[in-house]
């Protein structure tokens, strides 16, 4: 069975190096949005079609390299088939955000501890932080198609990491705990000999309830700082809840041990359900 995680590593580019990325970054951007144009008037989605009518565009307006040219074709299809799977209207897809799609071995790889990435002035090598990431790099892992992305002031690549690990042996199995997740309590783990073990909440219940205070101060605003405060806010917010999963996940590891098969709740009709619960409690579930 195969196992895929998204490793987001923070990349450390010279002052020279940065200048070189964002102008890729934007060159990748603006052209993602001239294809995005061709796709809504022409609604053609075959590459080999689209790269007739675009490829020597891309190349002459915004000097892409023949990979970056193939890439932004590829990565403006997969936005309108994605529009298209789950549902949405026909319409115009626009690319805001500085990110450029990077094929492994192809865009960018590994050469004596840095990452080396394609960029509009050839390949540049740049150190990473590896703090965490050993794992990912002992030769068991394979890495996908990675996102460079440009976010406050900062550079990362978020890299797909694929690794195919042992099916269960249920002969292998010592013992089958049980997790529910809740609100009261982030989580309660029942095992096999009928003990519970109760990953208290509240702490964490009252500080979402002040974040949920504090984004309706700035919604009621509405001015301009209180917009981008309000955005600060949310992304600290989920920096925060995803260290305290990653907390209960360790220490559900750490109480059980080894060969342990953790079997998380029925989730089947949870939106139904949250639809009928009280306005004022739904943030909370």
């Amino acid at each position: 069975m195969d196992m895929t995680l998204t490793a987001k590593i923070k990349i450390y580019p010279t002052a020279e190096q940065a200048e070189v990325l964002k102008a890729t970054l934007s060159a990748y951007r603006q052209a993602c949005n001239a294809v995005s144009v061709v796709i809504f008037d022409t609604k053609v989605l075959a590459q080999a079609k689209l790269h007739d009518m675009t490829y020597r565009l891309l190349r002459s307006n915004y000097a892409l390299r023949s990979q970056m040219a193939q890439s932004v074709i590829k990565t403006a299809i997969a936005r309108y088939r994605s529009l298209k799977s789950n549902g949405h209207e026909w319409t115009l897809v626009r690319f805001k955000k500085p990110e450029y799609d990077l094929v492994w071995n192809r865009d960018y790889s590994i050469v004596q501890g840095l990452f080396s990435v394609n960029t509009l002035e050839g390949r540049i090598k740049v150190p990473f932080e590896p703090k965490g990431m050993e794992q990912y790099f002992d030769g068991s892992w394979t890495f996908g198609t990675a996102k460079l992305v440009y976010k406050h002031n900062k550079f990362f690549l978020h890299i797909p990491m694929t690794k195919t690990i042992p099916t269960v042996d249920e002969h292998n199995i010592r013992q089958v705990v049980g997790v529910d997740v809740g609100v009261n309590f982030l989580a309660a783990a029942y095992d096999s000999q009928g003990k519970t073990t109760f990953f208290n909440g509240r702490k964490i219940k009252h500080m979402r309830a002040k974040y949920k205070r504090m984004r309706k101060t700035l919604q009621q605003k509405g001015t301009a700082s209180a917009r981008r405060k309000l955005k600060t806010i949310g992304q600290r917010e989920n920096r925060w809840m995803t260290d305290v999963n990653h907390a209960v996940t360790k220490a559900l590891v750490r109480q059980y041990g080894e060969r342990t098969l953790f079997v998380l709740e029925d989730l089947t009709g949870i939106r139904e359900k949250t639809e009928r619960v009280r306005i004022h409690d739904r943030y909370e579930t």
